[in-house]
């Protein structure tokens, strides 16, 4: 694989100067507006138009945990971008085919989980980014058509538009957490509580105030300010998003899962009272 190039040879997310309405989730980041985001984990065309109307800012479309096949999340970015807000895919894992594929579909961006040090970030970033910063390869019309662009427009934007977001979530990528936040195109950090609850403490959820997983959410803010880099968590309802926006540049609020069964056993809780 080609050598990564420096941090100062090539614009990113956090440096580009180009302008395009349609990237809302880069735009608020950029802004410092704190944007607001959800996982999406049921593959309908409509649930993604749903997801999308809800005021949110962006939609994570889960293709490692969800059930989210090729066709999903093809139209689950299609009608996202279409409705104004950011379609992300949250990848099955770091294979340069996966994230080519991703990529492919027009999304706004990627979240790469579990990953444990800088060579495995270094590597996600020269597969999201075309030559000579990177090896992604071009054949496809349709990446261009979730930017509203023409597709030459979309290789001169590419590169430093597409947000790649890397999931700390394990023992190794706390340990590893400032080389991974000093690899250029790594853009955000983004802290999964659950399996990194799992890894440090062998439980989960975690009760949020065991002093080695304060420790290791510290560490990777730190880390991801140090860096330059923003840095986001999942969060389980508005109080606690509003909460994280003191440390937090963005978070997502839950999942349509978990929103759509909450809701449900809340009101039957009322009902059978």
């Amino acid at each position: 694989m080609a050598t990564q190039n420096s941090s100062t040879e090539y614009a990113t997310a956090h440096t580009t100067t180009i302008s395009n309405s349609r990237l809302r989730i880069l735009n608020k980041l950029k802004n410092g507006e704190f944007p607001l985001m959800t996982f999406m984990a049921i593959p309908s065309v409509r649930q993604a138009q749903i997801v999308a109307l809800t005021g949110l800012d962006g939609v994570i479309i889960d293709c490692e945990h969800g059930h989210i096949g090729d066709d999903s999340m093809h139209n689950s970015v299609a009608a996202i971008s279409a409705l104004g807000a950011s379609p992300i895919i949250r990848i099955r894992g770091p294979a340069h085919d996966i994230i080519k594929r991703a990529l492919d579909t027009g999304a706004h961006g990627i979240m790469v989980p579990q990953i444990n040090n800088a060579e495995e970030a270094r590597s996600i970033v020269q597969s999201s980014k075309f030559p000579p910063q990177g090896v992604r390869g071009q054949g496809s019309a349709f990446p261009a058509i979730g930017h509203g662009l023409t597709t030459p427009e979309y290789m001169i934007s590419a590169n430093e538009t597409l947000l790649t977001m890397i999931q700390i979530e394990t023992r190794a990528g706390v340990e590893n957490v400032d080389e991974i936040a000093a690899v250029p195109g790594v853009d955000v950090l983004f802290i999964g509580p659950n399996d990194l609850a799992q890894s440090l403490l062998g439980y989960v959820p975690a009760r949020g105030d065991e002093p080695e997983f304060v420790a290791a959410i510290d560490k990777i803010v730190d880390a991801a300010k140090r860096n330059g880099k923003w840095v986001a968590r999942l969060v389980n309802n508005g109080s606690l998003a509003k909460e994280a926006k003191k440390r937090f540049d963005t978070v997502a609020i839950t999942g349509d899962t978990k929103a759509i069964q909450n809701w449900y056993m809340a009101e039957i809780d009322v009902a059978r009272s």
